[in-house]
């Protein structure tokens, strides 16, 4: 019975002064939208360059969402964490971003940039540990928009295909065929980026 009166003690005392600082950002404390902002911004900033793929659309995006976010800090109402409307903003945001720029690839050669030493897929189509990081981010950022969003917003983002579907106003099928087939497309271009090492 400790154990337990000691977690709901320390779940209080973590939401409690998390509450406090929305609550006086939202009575217009500046002081308060900076520790909002230096809480979150660094995460988000991660989540929409893996959006973009442009380190500057990104940091354009983070600061257009976090005035967004300050406009509609007033209809928060925690009923989800403060940290998934915080995301759930700059995800919408990324991907507004992503559809005007639709026309202007990163990347129209989808060879790819000569990369060496990547690891496949293995037959589970789940990505080998033995991957180097940057290595993936560069096939992944040779795929599709389409499929780079969705292949994003799952395995790294975190969000089901129910939610995907929402965020993209696609089908949830769509969702989940997309995923597929960037894992797909991931396994030809580590294949192809590792041949030309």
């Amino acid at each position: 019975m400790s154990v337990t009166n000691s977690t709901a003690h320390k779940t209080t005392s973590f939401a409690e002064p998390l509450k406090q600082v929305i609550e006086q950002a939202k009575s217009g404390n500046e002081q308060a939208m900076h520790q909002l902002y230096k809480l979150y911004g660094r995460a988000m900033l991660n989540t929409a360059f893996r959006i973009l793929n442009n380190a500057e659309d990104a940091e354009d995006v983070l600061q257009e969402s976090f005035i967004n976010i300050f406009t509609k800090l007033n209809q928060y109402n925690y009923q989800s964490s403060f940290g998934a409307w915080v995301k759930r903003i700059v995800v919408n945001r990324s991907i507004d971003e992503l559809k005007k720029k639709r026309r202007k690839s990163l990347l129209n050669d989808e060879n790819g940039v000569p990369v060496t030493e990547i690891e496949t897929f293995n037959s589970n189509g789940e990505v080998d540990q033995k991957v180097q990081l940057d290595l993936l981010y560069k096939a992944l950022h040779a795929l599709p928009d389409g499929y780079r969003t969705v292949f994003s917003l799952y395995m790294l983002e975190g969000y089901d295909h129910h939610e995907i579907s929402e965020i993209l106003d696609i089908g949830v099928s769509t969702s989940i065929s997309q995923l597929s087939r960037a894992k797909q497309k991931l396994r030809s271009l580590t294949v192809k980026f590792q041949h030309h090492g």
